[in-house]
């Protein structure tokens, strides 16, 4: 594939946008089938409820359910064996390899028309699919984010707070975009914009890893406010302050990248 250069990003993006309000409703994208992602590490006392909800949420699309379960050692394993129908596939990773590891194996799996990433910890909740999905069904976006700090939250620790602001600032400084929340796991796709994009990262500079190639694709994202309850380390909570550093790295090195 032959990436596009950076300087034709902005009128591609703008092109996206400009092209789905000038087409109307009849040149809107027709979508079928929506895949969801979620990879799972440790997640016994969460997993159940969090398919159920998945389950629960009224959306005019076929629903895949692609769960993959990134080495758990808490039980996990079983209850998502229980939970496993035609709706849900469960992949194994027999040992932990980490959030973008698992998300590309669930790529790999996904036959949606539309993708979207899930975390397994109920931080964040499907019944937010419909206002996720409404900017794209409606052909105004190919990329739609769900920002934390657009809708209603569960306040994050100020350390948190600082390290998410910081990163989608570097993310509007280095991809002249204006993100507010680069971080977010509610990240939707049309299957297109991101086909034939490989990701590399293992861990969760998975995140500005495909937020950094899909900007550099053209695609302008689209954000949509989110409910958020995040957690801390002592309910669960495995990214760190490291992690943060990684993600800034990540957000560098892609950007000069040769392969988006």
């Amino acid at each position: 594939m032959t990436a596009p250069r950076d300087n034709d990003s902005d009128v591609a993006a703008e092109g996206d946008v400009a092209a789905g309000a000038a087409d109307g409703a009849s040149h809107r994208p027709t979508y079928s089938t929506l895949s969801v992602i979620m990879p799972v590490f440790n997640e016994r006392s969460t997993v159940a409820e969090i398919v159920r909800r998945m389950r629960a949420v009224e959306i005019p699309l076929v629903l895949q359910l692609v769960v993959v379960d990134d080495g758990s050692s808490d039980g996990s394993e079983k209850v998502l064996g229980a939970l496993e129908d035609s709706t849900v596939r469960v992949i194994t990773h027999h040992e932990n390899q980490g959030k973008g590891a698992a998300i590309r194996t669930g790529l790999a799996a996904a036959t949606g028309d539309l993708i979207l990433i899930q975390d397994a910890d109920l931080e964040y909740d499907p019944d937010d699919w419909p206002r996720l999905l409404d900017p794209i069904l409606k052909g105004k976006a190919r990329v739609v984010y769900g920002s934390r700090f657009t809708g209603e939250r569960k306040n994050m620790l100020p350390l948190h707070w600082f390290a998410n602001r910081m990163l989608s600032f570097t993310t509007n400084l280095l991809y002249r975009s204006t993100l507010s929340d680069m971080e977010t796991c509610y990240k939707l796709f049309d299957a297109k914009a991101i086909e034939g994009l490989t990701i590399v990262s293992n861990r969760f500079d998975f995140e500005p890893e495909i937020t950094a190639k899909v900007l550099r694709r053209g695609h302008r994202i689209y954000e949509v406010p989110i409910s958020y309850a995040g957690r801390e380390v002592d309910e669960g909570k495995k990214i760190t302050w490291r992690d943060g550093f990684t993600a800034l790295a990540a957000l560098v090195r892609f950007r000069f990248s040769k392969e988006y």
